[in-house]
């Protein structure tokens, strides 16, 4: 392939390809590949990928046909496919379902019942354990969830969660609720320095933003819409428990102590019972999903209700709280 350069300025040759949507190119890994293999030329000469082209720069290199396998057994797993065509789908993810293989788990994961129905109809971007997988919600976390078909659509679709232009809403029953009926948190995320399965609000780190707001009111509780502008590990998580209003029943910010103490001793035995028998994992729900399809140009917004567990928890607590 033969590439003129068309540019107002220098650029990195990495970053340049890239964006040039060329087909069977949209993965970075198979990018570098190329140039790890010397592949990639300029003008006649091999470049190293931090190379800085010019405009009227030529760049040439073979692309050979290349078969993704994935490393993903098919398994039979049900999905609630809220949309699909050949380019993309959106699955409603259950709680409890781990997205895609990893740390000792090699099956019962979404990445399994995806390679089920669709073979090898998956984009590769996402790495051989992560076919079709553009992004991830927490294992307990249920709802909406983005899956691509190929390639150029994986690629597409990243650029639009790099350059925030996809919409993500979520639910959330919370212990306790923020002094304001709604409001951003915008802090630095990072690892926990004193427990490394945790995220935390760090002097260094990545930006995280977060919008909320107020749903309803249930006392000592509250169910809360948050609006995702970033999208870090345990993003909500972290800005929720950091203002006071953490997640109820997340068992890595808000344990079963600190909701007990959260209420009025003549509560705590119910409110014990909510978490054993209602809602064994973390209220948290992917409720919306807006992006513009890569292919079609039409914008897509999807909204699924609230799983049963989360609807009887918060039926609990009305009767309880609510005259």
């Amino acid at each position: 392939m033969r590439i003129k350069c068309e540019l107002s300025q220098p650029e990195r040759i990495d970053r340049y390809l890239s964006n040039q949507q060329i087909t069977g190119l949209h993965s970075r890994t198979r990018i570098e590949k190329l140039f790890e293999e010397k592949m990639i030329t300029v003008n006649g000469i091999i470049v190293k990928k931090s190379f800085q082209i010019q405009n009227n720069d030529i760049i040439e290199f073979d692309l050979p046909e290349e078969e993704v396998v994935s490393t993903v057994e098919a398994e039979n797993i049900p999905l609630d496919v809220i949309y699909e065509d050949e380019y993309l789908a959106v699955v409603n993810k259950p709680a409890g379902l781990v997205v895609h293989p990893g740390a000792g788990i090699r099956n019962g994961t979404l990445a399994n019942a995806l390679v089920h129905k669709y073979g090898t109809q998956l984009s590769s971007s996402g790495e051989n354990q992560r076919p079709g997988i553009v992004h991830r919600l927490d294992k307990d976390t249920s709802g909406l969830l983005l899956i691509a078909r190929d390639d150029k659509t994986h690629y597409l679709l990243s650029q639009q969660f790099q350059n925030r232009q996809v919409s993500k809403k979520y639910l959330a029953i919370t212990t306790g609720f923020p002094a304001e009926p709604q409001g951003e948190v915008k802090t630095l995320v990072n690892r926990n320095p004193q427990n490394r399965k945790k995220m935390a609000v760090t002097p260094e780190g990545r930006m995280a933003h977060s919008l909320y707001k107020v749903l309803e009111y249930y006392e000592y509780f509250a169910l809360m819409e948050i609006d995702l502008k970033t999208g870090r590990t345990h993003q909500i998580r972290v800005h929720l428990e950091h203002i006071n209003c953490p997640v109820l029943g997340d068992t890595l910010y808000n344990n079963q102590k600190r909701t007990m103490n959260s209420v009025p001793i003549e509560y705590r035995k119910r409110i014990k019972f909510l978490l054993t028998t209602h809602l064994r994992r973390q209220a948290l729900h992917a409720w919306k999903l807006g992006f513009v399809h890569p292919v079609s140009g039409l914008r897509l917004d999807f909204e699924v209700d609230m799983p049963v567990d989360m609807q009887k928890a918060i039926a609990y607590i009305k009767q309880i709280f609510v005259v």
